[in-house]
């Protein structure tokens, strides 16, 4: 490992090298943890196979047109869901002490958040294939062509990027599993008040009003757009009609803000 310590990120060569150290470490935790992983890699499946088919069944948009405009969304969902694991390791590495034991050692401060957000990164990229997979099955198609496809992949794991650093702050700030768990769950409420699973211009003055400046429909209409399953609505909120910029705006700003307070929280340990 790198030596560097100079502030909590030390040099770029020290933090890229303690950073892939720390990748490591995530990755064969990861793996070591199978029945977890399989947990969360099919949860999505099946919330796309119960609410295809059982709201799809009951809005203005039955069937497979459903099913499509709800692929994007719940993708976004599941990026959202960052917050809830990043949180729950974050917190249980510190309620363990393996997070002091790790302090201890001479690396970058940023290495080992860096390495957490990372690695969940690649695991969301390896399980969002099976849910893209189980979309085509069900009637989902990308029509937008192979660069806007790309282009929405590549949104979603920076946002599911930006999402996990909010986890890790408020998991070293909790510092219990349990609390963190509890606390975590809450965060199924946030696809809820968005444009995810149903659309917003149904929904009372107020509550539209919400959805439409939640970071998740902003990015979930970025999706649609991208992935050409649904026209940009022009009778909503600036960041629905603006996705595309939005979402990146979204993203920029949760991260120049979460990335600084996790590394500090991590430095200064409960200080």
């Amino acid at each position: 490992m790198s030596t560097a310590t100079t502030g909590p990120y030390g040099s770029a060569h020290g933090l890229a090298y303690d950073g892939a150290a720390m990748l490591g470490r995530q990755l064969r935790r990861v793996r070591n943890n199978p029945g977890l992983l399989i947990l969360t890699q099919t949860m999505p499946i099946t919330m796309l196979l119960f609410f295809g088919y059982v709201f799809g069944s009951a809005l203005a948009m039955p069937g497979e047109e459903y099913r499509a405009f709800l692929v994007p969304g719940l993708l976004v969902a599941t990026a959202a869901n960052g917050i809830m694991t990043g949180m729950f390791q974050a917190a249980q590495d510190t309620h363990r002490g393996v997070t002091d034991r790790l302090r201890t050692l001479p690396v970058s401060r940023a290495a080992v958040p860096l390495g957490q957000s990372v690695a969940d990164v690649l695991v969301t990229a390896a399980g969002t294939v099976p849910v893209l997979l189980v979309g085509l099955a069900v009637g989902w198609r990308v029509e937008g062509g192979a660069l806007g496809a790309a282009g929405a992949v590549g949104l979603l794991l920076l946002f599911r990027f930006a999402t996990t650093w909010i986890g890790i702050f408020l998991g070293l700030l909790t510092r219990n599993e349990e609390a963190a768990g509890q606390l975590g769950g809450a965060t199924f409420v946030l696809p809820l008040l968005s444009n995810a699973y149903i659309p917003t211009d149904g929904l009372p003055g107020w509550l539209r009003t919400v959805a439409e400046w939640n970071p998740i429909s902003a990015v979930t209409t970025a999706l649609r757009d991208l992935f050409g399953n649904a026209p940009v609505p022009q009778d909503a909120a600036w960041p629905v009609t603006h996705p595309v910029a939005r979402s990146l705006a979204w993203c920029a700003v949760l991260l120049a803000v979460f990335v600084p307070l996790a590394v500090r929280r991590y430095a200064h340990g409960g200080r």
